[in-house]
């Protein structure tokens, strides 16, 4: 059986180069990534090259959950596109395409089996939204 995929979508009034800085950059994806303000990302690790790893940790302010994402990337494109698998082997791309002033960013990724896609699209959404008010607020 075929994944569902999911759409996500951000329009970020910043240049590609700018937006595509503040998302594969470790220094900047620890203060973005995380879907609400109870949770945070006290450590990232990135090497957006083909063949190179991304890592992140995610938890709960509190303490009482956290968990590890990682992934490989398959293809990169700088200021364009990434394309990567996560452990469990779904695919994950992501856009950066400019228009005007503003960069649309686009990821579409498998769905998985454990929790309700709508509930999935609205997390992953989330964090895109995040980071997009965390880049116009930090353009430099």
């Amino acid at each position: 059986m075929k994944a569902i995929q999911i759409t996500i979508e951000a329009t970020v009034n910043q240049s590609p180069e700018i937006v595509w800085d503040h998302y594969t950059n470790a220094k900047h994806i620890v203060h973005w990534n995380f879907a609400s303000d109870d949770w945070h990302c006290p450590k990232a690790e990135n090497n957006p090259v083909v063949g190179g790893t991304y890592f992140s940790r995610m938890e709960a302010k509190d303490g009482s959950f956290g968990f590890d994402f990682r992934a490989i990337y398959e293809e990169v494109i700088p200021n364009e596109k990434l394309v990567y698998s996560l452990e469990d082997g779904r695919k994950v791309t992501t856009v950066f395409e400019q228009a005007g002033t503003t960069t649309n960013v686009t990821t579409i990724f498998a769905a998985e089996n454990q929790n309700p896609v709508e509930m999935q699209k609205a997390g992953w959404q989330a964090i895109l939204n995040n980071f997009k008010s965390y880049v116009e607020r930090n353009n430099s």
